[in-house]
């Protein structure tokens, strides 16, 4: 039963990682003078509008993922590179700012809810708990320079579009990606359902994206809700709270 309740909750956390990050590229890139996502239906909290089948599924099930690129034409923009850098990073901002209050919810759940409905109380605690991780790890996922995911707009807003970096992570990128994802969904197969030993996770390059996103990205997070609280300083964590 706790797992099926935690793929419910995966399924709903998705939805408040991908929906407001689209939003937010959007918004900002209307904002910049680029109304293309706006004609075009995707300035809008519409998960469906938004949601890529097996990026939703990818990031439900391995907390990595992605959704449908909102359509932008930088040529719009008032201020070419500012737009382009404002916009790209729009989306990873607002995951930041929904992990901030997924850990502030979760805090309550995990601390002062005692007692029945355990049911209930243990969906809420996945669904916070998800919405914490998740939107950590798909802040520093699109930060990857690899297209099409954000990092790579920041790395186009800052350089010229002419040079041989630029070129390789644009033909090139999403194929890393996926390697990248099937690798670490692979790492995650073996140590589940077979004896291999521990040290195989050292082979898990996003499992280190990973925590770098929770330990050193999600540490402020965690650090001024704790303190909120009277927790005190929390301790690194490893996979997960």
């Amino acid at each position: 039963m706790d797992q099926l309740i935690w793929y419910i909750a995966s399924l709903i956390a998705v939805i408040f990682v991908f929906a407001p990050h689209e939003f937010a590229h959007a918004y900002v890139a209307y904002k910049c003078g680029d109304p293309t996502a706006k004609m075009r239906g995707r300035m809008t909290l519409n998960p469906i509008k938004h949601l890529d089948p097996v990026g939703f599924i990818l990031c439900a099930v391995a907390g990595f993922g992605w959704a449908k690129p909102v359509p932008v034409d930088p040529y719009n923009f008032r201020h070419y590179r500012r737009g382009m850098f404002l916009t790209a990073i729009a989306g990873v901002v607002t995951n930041y700012i929904i992990a901030f209050f997924g850990y502030l919810l979760l805090v309550p759940v995990m601390y002062y809810w005692r007692g029945e409905p355990y049911l209930l109380r243990t969906f809420f605690y996945y669904l916070f708990n998800n919405l914490f991780v998740f939107n950590l790890s798909v802040f520093i996922f699109n930060l990857l320079p690899l297209y099409p995911l954000d990092g790579f707009r920041v790395v186009e807003s800052l350089t010229r579009q002419v040079n041989p970096v630029h070129r390789f992570l644009r033909n090139y990128g999403q194929y890393i990606l996926i390697i990248l994802v099937v690798e670490s969904f692979l790492v995650g197969m073996l140590l589940d359902y077979t004896a291999l030993p521990h040290w195989i996770t050292y082979f898990d390059i996003l499992g280190y994206v990973q925590w770098f996103a929770l330990n050193i990205l999600g540490y402020p997070i965690r650090l001024v809700v704790d303190l909120i609280f009277g927790l005190g300083v929390p301790p690194l964590i490893v996979f997960g709270l």
